[in-house]
């Protein structure tokens, strides 16, 4: 059943990438990936402890609160709600200017593999079937 469900996700994300275009510009897509950059060297040191790990839909999550010192808590916690908020936006806008909403689900996933592929060794990802691992 695994096996199927990846092999039905690779064939979306494959129809998705042959029908959209991930590469789009516009201002709102700059001035996000500038925020997202920027934001980035503040969560890096919570990807690097694992305290912070990149979801499978697409976001990131706090893994473990509990590791976090209660006096940065919530500082940690509205980095991580503010990137979620921009890649949403992120995602909406890419949608928009292909000029199908209905696409957002495919964008998130495709973004998420490539977010995961791309992370360095030792940062906490979350697989297909929500089970958190080490890369």
């Amino acid at each position: 059943m695994r096996n199927l469900a990846i092999t039905l996700w690779l064939f979306a994300a494959a129809a998705f990438a042959q029908q959209g275009n991930l590469d789009v510009d516009s201002p709102a897509i700059t001035q996000l990936k500038s925020s997202m950059a920027e934001r980035h060297r503040a969560l890096e040191p919570y990807y690097n402890s694992g305290v912070v790990g990149l979801a499978r839909d697409g976001t990131v999550a706090l893994r473990d609160p509990a590791t976090v010192p209660l006096a940065q808590r919530q500082a940690v916690s509205k980095l991580v709600a503010t990137e979620n908020e921009d890649r949403a936006a992120l995602y909406r806008e890419i949608t928009r200017i292909n000029g199908n909403p209905a696409w957002e689900t495919d964008i998130r996933a495709t973004f998420a593999q490539r977010w995961i592929d791309r992370a360095p060794a030792g940062w906490w990802v979350q697989s297909a079937t929500g089970a958190w691992q080490k890369k």
